[in-house]
């Protein structure tokens, strides 16, 4: 006679069989003690936060104003004056570094993280290129890892034929 008995399923037979504990590679014997190490540190990338530094360099001065991106709020400002003692120091390059370093030590201390520079001359009828404060300023905001975005030049050209003040003969000396 014939069993016609239903076979078990492949589940039920995994089941019915007794698990047994998998091998484990033996351990080799320690011969330091494990240190704790110290868990690594995840840095998360900075908000950017930027601002407008206005360079104004004549021959004769150099004041450094930052601002918002609006222009509206004033974050910092210092100028060549304040920084040296003669007064004809405060055009140099020296007076306009100094400015610049304290510009962007209160921007870093305020969040600061890149800027965009505006740099202007006097302009007009006077002079369009800017003093040799200018470039101090610049060189010396790139070296203190402010990262700068733009520079641009705002030195306001007349495009109306405007009269130098002097007189018809110019300035006689």
């Amino acid at each position: 006679m014939v069993d016609k008995s239903p076979e078990p399923k492949a589940e039920e037979v995994k089941a019915a069989e007794p698990k047994l504990p998998e091998p484990k590679a033996p351990e080799p014997p320690a011969l330091e003690p494990k240190k704790e190490e110290a868990p690594v540190e995840v840095r998360r990338p900075r908000k950017i936060r930027l601002a407008v530094v206005h360079v104004y360099s004549s021959k004769n001065d150099t004041i450094i104003t930052a601002t918002d991106m609006s222009g509206a709020e004033t974050l910092a400002w210092a100028s060549g004056g304040m920084m040296v003692k003669s007064h004809r120091e405060e055009g140099r390059p020296y007076a306009a570094m100094q400015a610049a370093l304290k510009v962007v030590n209160t921007l870093k201390d305020k969040g600061i993280t890149h800027v965009h520079v505006r740099i202007r001359a006097p302009g007009g009828t006077r002079m369009k290129t800017p003093g040799s404060g200018a470039q101090a300023v610049v060189r010396t905001i790139a070296r203190t890892g402010v990262r700068i975005g733009r520079i641009e030049d705002v030195t306001p050209l007349p495009t109306d034929s405007m009269k130098r003040k002097g007189g018809r003969r110019g300035r006689r000396v």
